[in-house]
């Protein structure tokens, strides 16, 4: 059922490496946290993440079927993100692209230079080639991200925190990553209830370095009402 997403190794990978390789050696942010506030954001991540997975189940099985029996393909694709200190795992997702997604983004960059330079600027595309009728629909309404329930639930991810990143994006954050990835990457964080594709990439960094350097529990609990709101206006959604 699942799909390993393909990707080319980046020419930003030895850079990466070592931006990853240092995380262990700074102080993080949410190892300061109270021991008590920071099992109370794992046992929120548990408790709403497994109470979710078991409401939703019909429409995640639902949603799956629609999507396989849009082209008999996978479903459900696990795709390389960078997470908490540089640890890489497998960020699942409903498939809202076509199977050969990197040779058509690559082909429609060759072709259109005002893509590539949004793409460049944004990592996203306001209007993409890749992207199937039905993806578009899950993309809107940010259905695609549900399964990212089971890497709360696997501890991968937590229910608030910054969006994992490609390798390719590392360099993108700077002297930033290490403390923006010494917390636990979010299904939503403060970039999607800011606005999501509204923001820059510069907007998104600030933002995620905000999050790592001033986390708390009852901010978690904001960020989640106030992601409720954006999701349902669908501001900036791609």
């Amino acid at each position: 059922m699942l799909r390993e997403a393909g990707h080319s190794t980046s020419s930003v990978a030895i850079a990466s490496q070592h931006l990853i390789e240092g995380a262990a050696s700074v102080a993080l942010p949410l190892g300061r946290a109270h021991r008590l506030e920071r099992m109370c954001k794992r046992s929120l991540d548990i408790g709403v993440a497994g109470t979710a997975l078991f409401f939703l189940l019909p429409l995640l099985l639902l949603l799956g079927l629609l999507v396989w029996a849009s082209d008999g393909e996978a479903p459900i694709f696990r795709h390389q993100r960078i997470g908490r200190n540089g640890r890489r795992f497998g960020c699942l997702k409903f498939r809202s692209m076509v199977v050969d997604g990197d040779r058509v983004l690559q082909d429609h960059l060759a072709r259109n230079p005002a893509a590539r330079a949004e793409w460049h600027e944004t990592q996203k595309l306001t209007d993409d080639p890749r992207v199937t009728p039905l993806g578009r629909v899950l993309r809107k309404t940010s259905l695609d991200e549900l399964p990212q329930l089971i890497n709360v639930l696997k501890g991968e991810m937590s229910l608030v925190g910054p969006r994992p990143i490609v390798e390719a994006e590392v360099e993108r954050y700077g002297s930033s990553f290490v403390t923006c990835f010494s917390v636990t990457p979010g299904v939503t964080g403060l970039w999607q209830a800011s606005g999501r594709s509204n923001c820059s990439y510069a907007e998104r960094v600030a933002l995620d370095l905000d999050y790592a350097t001033h986390w708390g529990l009852g901010r978690d609990i904001a960020i989640m009402l106030r992601t409720i709101p954006a999701v349902l206006a669908q501001r900036g959604s791609s």
